[in-house]
């Protein structure tokens, strides 16, 4: 398995979001390395993440993956933070491992009872053919929150040939992408969340500007889980982690400060 392994101090492992790969990330993995040990990986199922996934296991051969790269790399405790539907596998290793997670931080994450809306159920069942509306659509409902967190249209041109980039670096599949979102919509996350002990955080972008995953479903976490508190990640809606990495790594920065993460190692 190809595991990333950035920067020093407290470890963080960063569960990437539905697209399964880490490049994704890049930025914010830069930005969260100057504060800690970031460990993250491509999701099983992807093509290096030399771990296939097993349909029958559901979400547990995720949280299960979690568990191997922290022992791959020699951590037994680290703040566990997802990004969208690594957030989803966050919520549930926290849950299922409170002694290996030393906090929680769970970003633009789907409700705990989450369900696909009806256009986007019939775009799962069929990716290989609804694959270009579904990118259409996303790069429209995209659009407002990329003028928002990247004012300059200079900026907003290098942001869109960097990811550019990365798709030619780190194809997606809109088929194990599917797989994914089909996945999360026959969850109920309530009883985990209600087991969770751990710090958490919780990061959702402004409600305006979120059009993938609705800020006050979000919200239900914080109201779940005890002692979590919320952040909004200001001119971002659900690309926040990509558009302004800085300010997404300041916000755990801060949080695992408070809460001691940052003054020790808990490797």
């Amino acid at each position: 398995m190809r595991i990333i392994d950035k920067g020093s101090g407290p470890p963080l492992v960063l569960i990437p979001r539905l697209e399964g790969r880490w490049e994704f990330m890049g930025r914010a993995i830069d930005a969260l390395a100057r504060s800690f040990r970031v460990i993250t990986f491509p999701l099983c199922g992807e093509p290096d993440a030399d771990a296939p996934y097993e349909p029958a296991r559901g979400l547990d051969d995720y949280v299960a993956q979690v568990g191997a790269v922290l022992d791959r790399v020699g951590v037994d405790r680290a703040v566990v933070c997802g990004v969208s539907f690594g957030a989803v596998v966050a919520v549930q290793f926290a849950a299922a491992h409170p002694a290996r997670t030393t906090a929680l931080v769970v970003a633009t994450a789907p409700e705990p009872l989450f369900h696909l809306k009806r256009r986007h159920s019939l775009y799962a069942r069929a990716p290989w053919l609804f694959g270009p509306v579904f990118l259409f659509e996303a790069q429209r409902r995209l659009r407002p929150e990329l003028k928002a967190a990247i004012p300059a249209a200079r900026d907003r041109i290098r942001f869109a040939l960097d990811q550019a980039r990365t798709f030619v670096g780190a194809p997606i599949s809109l088929g194990r992408m599917a797989a994914r979102a089909r996945l999360i919509s026959t969850l109920d996350l309530t009883a985990e969340c209600v087991r969770i002990a751990a710090p958490t955080l919780v990061i959702t972008g402004e409600a305006a500007l979120d059009k993938v995953v609705p800020s006050n479903g979000s919200s239900d976490y914080v109201r779940l889980i005890a002692g979590a508190r919320q952040v909004v990640l200001e001119r971002t809606g659900h690309q926040g982690v990509m558009t302004r990495p800085e300010a997404f790594a300041a916000l755990v920065a801060d949080f695992a400060k408070e809460g001691g993460a940052l003054g020790s190692n808990a490797a």
